[in-house]
């Protein structure tokens, strides 16, 4: 474009200075500005940048809606969220508070509050709390009767959506702080004081204490005491009543203290009984009507002791004796069990053989029967 400009400038001023007129000069001037101002136009077209179209902008309106942050809303704040008993002794019982407040600025609702074993139960006065309120939560420990250390927790849920589960922890230290030993007696029908040991107590503190009572189940078992009298350690002399002692095999000592540690110390006791049999009672299953079944019973003495069996007995007659053998110490016995006559809807029979040992001593072994499903249902369907 800048070439054919300047050809045709060149021609045109030739062409005009051979017309050597003011007139001429003039036209040519003209000539000259059109030609100059189409190249312009023609440049700055050229030059002039493109522009796209653009779809107009539809902006979707918006619900104007408040900050979820300037909402009011509960908070619940807890002074602490644990709590440490120290040191405590077995069996003990112990309270703690847990206090909090809404620090919110709309109702606290506490809606559950979650426990675990051991902190049981918990005190809590209501569920709604106005803004600025205070609560508190008791917590109630009850301590095993075993040294340990334990920590529990409990865990309060509320609509609190910042903190909707805050988890409170109960720490202790189970520590025995009177000794006993033994913990448990083993006794016999037989020797010297059904061979009961001397029981000792004594402080693992230092600290002295007394002995306010000593009782037994049965009261078969006793012990001299003076209650007026501290000391860090204590050794009984039991005494046993082998005379009331058959009468209750299995029980506890029970010994109440003034340490302020630990205020009881239970000590269970177990006899030895003289007989025992094997096994320990007779179970018939799938049983018929009318049809007998055998069944092996012995019958032996633990302290290794020679003894006759007097005499046998059923309670209902359904246990028969077909032999019976003597070895040494023990006794075999066969028995023959019949099954009683089906009645009404029953599914069960049960029974009692009684053996009566020569010096006065009873045995009781227990009998008890189930139908097969064929008969039950037979008698089903005749009633």
């Amino acid at each position: 474009m800048k070439r054919s400009y300047l050809i045709l400038k060149n021609l045109t001023l030739q062409k005009f200075r051979r017309m050597r007129t003011p007139i001429a000069l003039v036209a040519a001037s003209v000539c000259l500005l059109q030609i100059g101002c189409q190249e312009q136009a023609m440049a700055a077209e050229k030059t002039k940048p493109k522009l796209r179209a653009s779809k107009p902008e539809i902006k979707a309106a918006k619900a104007e809606t408040a900050p979820e942050e300037n909402k009011p809303a509960p908070k619940i704040e807890f002074e602490k969220v644990t709590h440490d008993f120290g040191k405590i002794a077995p069996g003990s019982k112990n309270t703690c508070e847990f206090n909090f407040k809404n620090v919110g600025d709309s109702l606290l609702k506490i809606t559950n509050v979650s426990k675990t074993c051991g902190c049981t139960p918990y005190t809590l006065d209501k569920k709604e709390y106005t803004p600025g309120e205070s609560g508190t939560l008791k917590v109630r420990y009850n301590a095993s009767k075993r040294p340990a250390s334990v920590t529990r927790r409990l865990h309060v849920s509320s609509n609190d959506k910042a903190n909707p589960r805050v988890t409170l922890t109960v720490k202790a230290k189970i520590v025995q702080k009177v000794d006993y030993n033994p913990e448990r007696l083993n006794l016999l029908l037989k020797g010297e004081n059904a061979g009961c040991p001397e029981i000792t107590l004594s402080s693992t503190d230092k600290k002295p204490f007394a002995i306010k009572q000593f009782e037994s189940t049965g009261n078969c078992i006793t012990a001299d005491y003076d209650p007026s009298v501290k000391a860090a350690k204590f050794v009984l002399q039991p005494k046993v009543n082998m005379e009331k002692l058959r009468k209750g095999l299995n029980g506890n000592i029970q010994i109440t203290l003034t340490h302020l540690g630990y205020n009881k110390v239970t000590i269970p006791f177990k006899v030895l009984q003289r007989f025992k049999t094997e096994p320990p009672s007779i179970v018939v299953f799938k049983a018929a009507p009318q049809k007998p079944i055998t069944k092996e019973l012995w019958i032996l003495n633990n302290y290794d002791e020679d003894f006759e069996v007097e005499s046998t007995s059923s309670q209902k007659d359904i246990i028969k004796v077909l032999n019976q053998e003597k070895f040494g110490n023990r006794y075999k016995f066969e028995l023959e069990i019949t099954p009683p006559t089906l009645k009404d809807k029953r599914k069960f029979f049960n029974d009692v053989f009684l053996v009566n040992i020569k010096g006065g001593e009873k045995l009781r072994v227990t009998c008890r029967g189930f139908y097969s499903k064929k008969h039950r249902d037979s008698q089903a369907n005749k009633s």
